[in-house]
């Protein structure tokens, strides 16, 4: 009989598939390949899609379909299905499969298991009695007691997943003799799983097959599984990379990228490590708070070359307040005008509306607009932006009539417009097209607006006009839109006045265009460091880009990446990078040489990263997965075309495919309407990208895949982001300053000389301090206590820093570490060694009774807590000195302050702190999730799918108090 492809395809949702049939598979569970013949021709779109579906749910390298009478090349049939793994996207109605019969190894309870197998998602209060298969990622032992009986048990509570959904399974064993058997079988089985061994993966657990009775548990609130029988399972293949060359990653993100990625830097080197890959990427969105992490896993590059590098958010600062003016001031003679287009695009779109108004001294003057017959029908959206129709334009004169008259208008003035960039591009490319010189310089009033108004919230015409109380009537009207911005002209220009700013050719350089182009529209980056050079610079673009250049991302101007180019590469980036965006909006040959030149790279990614794309009205040309693979094609040929290396990469954000599950929580809670439709960003093989670029044919597939990341990659140097070599503060005289306090303070104490537990302690001390340059620690610590101690506020050390005799004679602690003793303030007489005071070695002076110095009858002081100089800097002295120091809530910002005063401006900054996702938090996450779209879910998964997000970047802030 032959099945039903619906069963094999019943996650699916392709009506193209429901009347097939299958006429024969076959798989070879050693080379882990699937051939399956079918009764007729599928759509190669739709085929294609099956393959990689197949692969992807039954973890298989390999997947052709093909019609029946074609000769199979596979070895014959040695397994059944392996148990499904999570889709990269997900169908949460999906109906239960049979998967065959359970093959259970050891049994760790009852008795060999060797039922038919579901899957966890399918069990319910109907159930019965069930057989699964999973991992073991949560468990509870407890004893309890029956009110009834009044018996002991063991309570077992097992949370297992197939990662898909999970279940918790429950256990009661007789605390007796005959069963402790049982019991330690279990605790052997379980003891050790740990769910949080490695984030954004549950991998750490123990696989099961489990046969038990589901049922409805009243105190859980949900169905659980009483266990009968639970045997070993065999692990789930682990995937492989087999290619004899593999692939490099260059477009990774961990943690750290703020709720947006969710493994770890660690488990994603190890998984590099494992495939026996020579090099990774961590490319975090605009941080470098994952370097210590992978520093750390690659063991200092010894295990796998780490290449250091961010995504970045570009933002072009190129553009200028004015082009090409030599001369002249603001009172000069000036056109304002402004455009209506049928569309965006300077090459493919025309001209429908012209309105212009002459300034001059500061005044209106003349006025001039007309419509402009484009030639084409106007888009409908175009239409209700602008209200101008086909009708409106139909009997208007065509550009080339326009043009010489516009022209004639703008004679001996230079041109203002709101984004002139766009407005000029248009009348320029109109101009060459009809064979009209152009030769007009312009003045940009969005740039001047940026300059101006820093902190306004956007710079559209209307924003601005409202902003400075100018009327402006019909909106996207271009002559409207140009007396309006007429208006904003002037009044800039009387506020440039008002700033002794009144030459044309000095107003670019009158202003930070970096800061006023931070609000610019943001592009990604690719940054690698070359080399330590590399590293200096991405540090120092981070500085720049979170304190001088934020704006809801840590932008980046172009020209800052220019300037520290220098031990750097640079690539173009994901769909969202300047190229992808050029290429997809049709720029012409001259803009993308423009861009492709600036790149040392040029990057693409698997065709399911971009299929948000299909479904976004934003790209009305892209529709098929073929329309995505055309887009990667033209950037191939850009490469080809202008010698530069294309690569292939996964622009990773979970290691496998089940972390979309922990993403879409991510992304929910950040308000993407489309959290659910994840792509599959997780980190591929070297047959897996080899596979996903076919299209672009055997040799070229490699080269993108293989060669040319690791060509990237053989440019990078082994660097270290964090330097061996200690680097403490220099402080001019310090090391004399704090051994010369110490011993004049201990002698106003203790006398001249010394006695010789003073002396001896307060050596042995200073010999650490200095040899190992501790001294510039001290004397901070001390300098800041005398400062907040002038200015009338006490000090409070806490800590190990009070076992130091040198702070204390430094004024730091008030705090004695000696043992218990006397000593006089008038004569310095000193007692240590009387029978009275051995009593209280150990303890705490103060705790000794009172009595009068014998020289002079004197109170003597009782002082001493018997603290040992190790417990502050170890056994050998060498230990890096930790002083805490409690300021007054209100002084403590002016203790901050000093430490600048001591350094020099510019040299020392807040020690910054990460918060990350909690357990609770998360868990919070992932049950609104669920609660908003009406599904509910048991407790155990809601956990695993909380674990996979447990530990993300969710936000930065301030240490409180540390100063670097």
């Amino acid at each position: 009989m032959k099945p039903d492809i619906n069963s094999v395809f019943s996650w699916m949702d392709s009506a193209e598939i429901s009347d097939r049939h299958i006429e024969k598979i076959r798989i070879s569970k050693h080379l882990r390949k699937m051939r399956v013949i079918l009764d007729g021709e599928l759509n190669e779109d739709v085929k294609h899609d099956v393959e990689k579906e197949l692969m992807r749910h039954f973890r298989l390298n390999r997947v052709k379909i093909d019609v029946k009478n074609d000769d199979f090349s596979l070895p014959p049939a040695e397994a059944e299905f392996a148990p499904p793994v999570a889709a990269a996207v997900r169908h949460e109605e999906r109906p239960a499969r049979n998967l065959g019969k359970a093959h259970s190894l050891d049994v760790i309870y009852g008795s060999k298991i060797r039922s038919t197998l579901v899957p966890i998602s399918s069990i319910d209060e109907n159930s019965q009695t069930v057989c699964f298969e999973g991992t073991v990622f949560g468990v509870e032992m407890r004893d309890i007691k029956s009110k009834k009986t009044k018996k002991e048990y063991h309570l077992i509570l097992l949370d297992v997943t197939d990662f898909e959904d999970s279940v918790t399974v429950q256990l009661f064993i007789e605390a007796d003799e005959k069963n402790e058997e049982k019991y330690a079988m279990i605790q052997k089985a379980f003891g050790k799983v740990n769910k949080n061994v490695e984030k954004g993966g549950l991998k750490a657990g123990v696989p099961v097959t489990i046969k038990g009775k589901a049922q409805y548990n009243d105190y859980a609130k949900e169905v659980i599984v009483m266990a009968n029988s639970i045997c070993a399972a065999e692990p789930p293949e682990e995937k492989e990379d087999n290619a004899e060359k593999k692939r490099v990653e260059l477009h990774l993100h961990t943690q750290m990228s703020q709720m947006d990625a969710v493994s770890s830097a660690a488990a994603l080197i190890d998984r590099a490590v494992k495939w026996g890959h020579t090099a990774i990427a961590i490319t975090d969105h605009g941080v470098v708070q994952s370097y210590p992490d992978a520093l750390k896993a690659s063991k200092d590059n010894e295990r796998i070359k780490v290449i250091y590098g961010i995504e970045g958010y570009l933002v072009d600062d190129s553009a200028r307040i004015t082009e090409g003016i030599a001369s002249g001031t603001v009172d000069g003679k000036f056109v304002v005008f402004d455009i209506e287009t049928t569309g965006l695009s300077g090459k493919t779109d025309e001209i429908t509306e012209i309105g212009a108004v002459k300034v001059e001294n500061g005044e209106v003057t003349e006025r001039w607009g007309t419509f402009v017959n484009p030639g084409r029908s106007i888009p409908k959206k175009i239409v209700e932006l602008t209200s101008i129709t086909d009708e409106m334009v139909k009997d208007a004169p065509k550009i080339g009539e326009v043009l010489p008259k516009f022209f004639e208008f703008c004679r001996g003035c230079v041109l203002v417009a709101h984004n002139a960039t766009f407005d000029t591009g248009f009348i320029r490319v109109a101009a060459e097209r009809n064979g009209i010189e152009y030769n007009f310089s312009h003045l940009d009033t969005l740039q001047l607006a940026k300059c101006l108004y820093p902190d306004l919230g956007n710079y559209k015409l209307n924003n601005l006009t409202k902003h400075l109380k100018i009327v402006l009537e019909n909106h996207h009207r271009a002559v409207d839109d140009a007396k309006a911005t007429a208006d904003i002209f002037i009044k800039m220009t009387e506020e440039l006045k008002e700033k002794h700013i009144v030459n044309l050719a000095e107003l670019n350089g009158a202003f930070d265009m970096r800061a006023a182009s931070k609000r610019n529209r943001v592009n990604h980056i690719i940054i690698l460091a070359k080399n330590i050079k590399g590293i200096r610079h991405i540090y120092e673009m981070v500085t720049d880009s979170h304190l001088k250049y934020f704006f809801r991302t840590p932008r980046l101007p172009r020209s800052l990446i220019i300037e520290k180019r220098e031990g750097l590469i640079i690539g173009s980036a994901c769909e969202a990078g300047e190229l992808f965006r050029a290429v997809v909006a049709g720029a012409s040959d001259d803009e993308l040489k423009k861009i492709v030149d600036f790149y040392d790279y040029l990057e693409i990614q698997p065709i399911g990263n971009n299929a948000y794309m299909k479904r976004s009205d934003e790209f009305p040309n892209v529709n098929t997965d073929e329309d995505l693979r055309e887009l990667n094609k033209k950037i191939v040929a850009l490469g080809e075309k202008y010698n530069k290396p294309v690569v292939a990469t996964c622009d990773v954000h979970f290691m496998d495919p089940e972390g979309a599950d922990y993403r879409k929580i991510l992304m929910n809670y950040k308000g993407f309407s489309d959290a659910d439709n994840q792509a599959p960003l997780y980190f591929r093989n070297t047959e897996e990208m080899l596979s996903e670029f076919e299209y672009l044919g055997k040799e070229k597939a490699y080269e993108v895949v293989v060669t040319n990341t690791n060509l990237i990659a053989d440019m990078v140097e082994k660097v270290r982001p964090i330097p061996t070599k200690k680097c403490p503060p220099v402080v001019e005289g310090a090391k004399e300053g704090i051994v010369n306090d110490s011993h004049r303070k201990a002698k106003e104490i203790y006398g001249d000389p010394l006695p010789d537990v003073v002396k001896e302690r307060l050596d042995k001390e200073l010999n650490s301090i200095v040899n190992y340059g501790f001294s510039v620690m001290y004397r901070i610590a001390q300098e800041l206590v005398r400062k907040s101690n002038e200015d009338g506020y006490l000090v409070g050390s806490r800590g190990s820093v009070g076992s130091s005799f040198v702070a204390t004679m430094a004024g730091i602690t008030e705090v004695n570490p000696l043992r218990p003793h006397y000593y006089c303030e008038k004569c310095h007489f000193s007692d240590f060694d009387s029978d009275e005071v051995k009593k209280y070695a150990g303890g705490a002076g103060c705790d000794m009774p009172d009595r009068k110095c014998p020289e002079c009858g004197a109170d003597l002081v009782k002082a001493g807590f018997d603290i040992p100089f190790e417990t502050f800097l170890g056994f050998k002295g060498n230990k890096e000195p930790d002083i805490d120091l409690n300021f007054s809530g209100e002084y403590q910002s002016k203790a901050h302050d000093y430490t600048e005063v001591i350094f020099g401006k510019g040299q020392t900054f807040r020690a910054g702190s990460i918060g990350t996702l909690a357990d609770k938090t998360a868990y919070g996450y992932v049950k609104n999730y669920f609660e908003e779209r009406g599904q509910r879910k048991r407790h155990s998964e809601i956990e695993r799918i909380t674990e996979g997000c447990v530990g993300v970047r969710r936000t930065t802030g301030q240490h409180p108090g540390g100063i670097i």
